[in-house]
């Protein structure tokens, strides 16, 4: 296994798994999958503003993703990033996607971030909720019935994760 930073270059491998989760399951509340085209210029966004973005590879084969970004783009919040991770179907359950968040949790230290944030779409998605926690994660909340997908209501869980000493001192 090994983590990398991912490039626009890896985009078309990064869509695809994006794409399965978007039309099987609900831990993303999109419902129509991104383009290539679309995922570049999303990755574009947040390695332009220096978050962490990462690849898994077994094999030379991208099996998982995750990055940082902005929780809001208001001022007041440049402290907080939210995570997303992302894992190929055929490799959830390897511990792929723990070494993908680990390095984002990493890279959002180096970055001087105060909290990081787990918006887990799905109260029933327990992979996402376990494996948050097994990183330090807290929850701190659900947001019960906010999107509807797959004919069904859903909740956004809500965990967060100080880092660099969170809210105990000013930051820099």
């Amino acid at each position: 296994m090994k983590v990398r930073p991912a490039t626009t270059a890896d985009a078309p491998a990064v869509t695809v798994i994006y794409a399965e989760h978007v039309k099987h399951g609900t831990g993303t509340f999109e419902e129509t999958a991104p383009t290539t085209a679309d995922m570049t210029a999303r990755m574009r966004a947040v390695l332009d503003m220096g978050f962490p973005w990462v690849v898994v590879e077994d094999q030379g084969r991208i099996l998982a993703y995750a990055y940082a970004g902005p929780y809001h783009h208001r001022s007041a919040y440049r402290f907080t990033a939210e995570d997303s991770v992302y894992v190929a179907e055929h490799a959830r359950g390897r511990g792929y996607g723990k070494a993908a968040l680990e390095a984002v949790i990493a890279g959002c230290r180096a970055m001087g971030m105060r909290r990081l944030l787990g918006v887990i779409g799905d109260s029933g998605n327990t992979a996402s909720v376990a494996l948050h926690r097994s990183l330090g994660f807290e929850p701190c909340g659900t947001l019960p019935a906010v999107g509807y997908k797959a004919g069904k209501w859903l909740d956004v869980v809500l965990m967060h994760l100080p880092l660099n000493g969170g809210n105990e001192s000013q930051p820099a």
